[in-house]
């Protein structure tokens, strides 16, 4: 039986038992979570930032860590506000690049489980930086940096920019600014795709607004012939409260780019119909949910989401029916969220759910037990 989004609420908790939660950090504050085989097992070790320090954790069940490098200067948080994978250096394995009080990044050793990762900064420029992204935003085979700069100062003032490395390790970053003094508002989180089949690789991002002027919108930057000049701005909605997230994904089966978001520090769960962008509640009730990402959960070929709420502390996933009706089943609750990410933990064919807990203090991933 389904029973859909407008009455979802009484049997949620019924789903639970398709994950079983592994907590394996209880440390301290977390903002961000992330997962690669560094070992080359198949599985998945997991890396996040916590009291200072940043960990790794492998091995049967996570339970052993390795200190991957401690931020010990004073350009650098307890934990990192937000972070991702890429490969700096074009060695072939993936360096750790995270938003502090700078944006920095933390070189892989040849022995990632037992040795030191070396830090580097890319750039103090950026103030208020809130998300990293890494592609290749020049289309020249190698990835580029993606980070905000939503404080009104600073040499880029809310502004989103890419930042290119240098020609070796030590060698400074060059910047360019997409969104020009163009992204006010306290710009939350981005995703980038093709939002309009050009072959050009686009941007969308939240602005969740108070106590930043000028926010609560959706907004999606259009890349150029020449991605260093700044991009072209289309407001795809504005009047959302304390927006957040919002990702491309193919939702409803037809050709056209949709869009998935959150209100992250308000309300709701929505998305965006393209290519003009008409707006669909999914969950009006849901409470900050800060965390998101989309991808097809449970193995029918259809986009699905999960969420957490930084406020209701419940962890979540949507199933869509294919056509952009969506059913809750709650994963967890009484558990917090600022980062999610859907990532095959375990190497067993299925995606599972890594959550940086915030106030709850903790690093959980969720089996996904959907198909067993």
């Amino acid at each position: 039986m389904r029973i859909f989004v407008t009455a979802f609420m009484c049997l949620g908790s019924l789903w639970a038992s398709d994950w079983i939660p592994h907590e394996i950090d209880k440390t301290g504050r977390s903002n961000s979570v992330l997962a690669a085989d560094y070992d080359g097992d198949g599985k998945m070790e997991i890396i996040s930032s916590t009291a200072g320090e940043v960990w790794l954790r492998h091995g049967e069940g996570h339970q052993d860590k390795h200190r991957v490098a401690k931020l010990i200067n004073k350009q650098h948080r307890e934990s990192c506000m937000h972070s991702c994978l890429m490969d700096v250096d074009n060695d072939g394995d993936l360096d750790f690049v995270g938003s502090s009080k700078e944006v920095f990044w933390l070189e892989c050793p040849d022995q990632p489980l037992t040795q030191e990762w070396k830090l580097r900064t890319i750039s103090n420029e950026l103030k208020g930086t809130h998300c990293l992204i890494a592609y290749d935003v020049d289309k020249d085979g190698k990835e580029e940096l993606v980070a905000n700069s939503f404080v009104n100062g600073g040499k880029y003032p809310e502004s989103i920019c890419w930042l290119e490395p240098g020609q070796n390790k030590e060698s400074a970053w060059s910047i360019y600014s997409l969104a020009d003094k163009d992204a006010p508002g306290g710009t939350h989180y981005f995703a980038c795709a093709d939002l309009n089949g050009d072959g050009l690789t686009d941007l969308v991002t939240g602005a969740k607004g108070k106590p930043f002027k000028n926010g609560d919108y959706f907004a999606a930057w259009y890349s150029g012939k020449d991605p260093k000049m700044p991009w072209r701005k289309q407001m795809i909605s504005d009047n959302q409260l304390h927006a957040t997230n919002i990702i491309p994904a193919h939702v409803d089966g037809d050709e056209h780019m949709d869009l998935i978001a959150t209100r992250g520090h308000g309300k709701g769960v929505l998305w965006f119909k393209g290519p003009d962008w008409k707006a669909s509640e999914i969950d009006t009730s849901m409470i900050e949910p800060h965390s998101l990402d989309v991808a097809d959960i449970d193995g029918d070929g259809d986009t699905h989401l999960a969420t957490c709420g930084l406020g209701s502390k419940v962890v979540a996933w949507y199933e869509n029916d294919g056509n952009g009706n969506f059913t809750k089943h709650v994963v967890a609750t009484d558990q917090e969220s600022y980062d999610l990410r859907l990532v095959d933990v375990d190497n067993d064919g299925d995606l599972d759910i890594i959550n940086a807990g915030r106030a709850t203090g903790n690093v959980v991933w969720y089996e996904n037990r959907l198909k067993k």
